[in-house]
């Protein structure tokens, strides 16, 4: 990943895990039509137009999101769709924590109105903003709220 110089757009991480590569195939009525790469396409698009820039990946390995955000020197903050691992995993809300830049939950579906087993979130505590249930377009919002961060915390307007 690239990092951010002096007049450089800034850039932001969009993760996504598990199951998520399976969008527009994967339970459509409860999840959409719309594909993961079709949702990237959009959520770069609407970086293009703020003038930023985003890189957008999927892992069903947990392990792997970690990773990638230990390795987002230059970033200025992350956009992620954790999927089950929401639900489960310690390691990853830690590592939302060790970023220590700012990080948008994502959520396709509202995940309060779903199973109960859904709507404790481990990984949302260590976010600094959760969307949830707005399908696609929540990624959108997530992206338009990481600028505004960014812009707060660089003291700017």
């Amino acid at each position: 990943m690239t990092g951010e110089s002096a007049g450089s757009p800034p850039q932001f991480l969009c993760l996504n895990g598990p199951n998520l590569g399976a969008l527009g195939r994967r339970e459509p009525a409860v999840y959409g039509r719309t594909t993961l790469a079709e949702l990237e396409a959009r959520l770069r698009a609407r970086a293009a137009e703020l003038g930023v820039g985003v890189d957008c990946r999927q892992s069903n390995h947990e392990g792997q999101l970690i990773d990638w955000l230990e390795e987002a020197d230059g970033v200025q903050g992350a956009i992620c769709n954790p999927g089950g691992l929401a639900h489960t995993s310690v390691a990853l809300r830690d590592a939302f924590t060790a970023f220590g830049r700012p990080v948008v939950e994502v959520h396709l579906t509202n995940v309060h109105a779903r199973e109960p087993f859904r709507q404790r979130l481990l990984t949302a505590g260590a976010a600094h903003a959760l969307v949830s249930g707005l399908g696609a377009d929540g990624y959108l919002l997530a992206l338009e709220a990481l600028l505004g961060l960014t812009v707060r915390s660089r003291g700017t307007s």
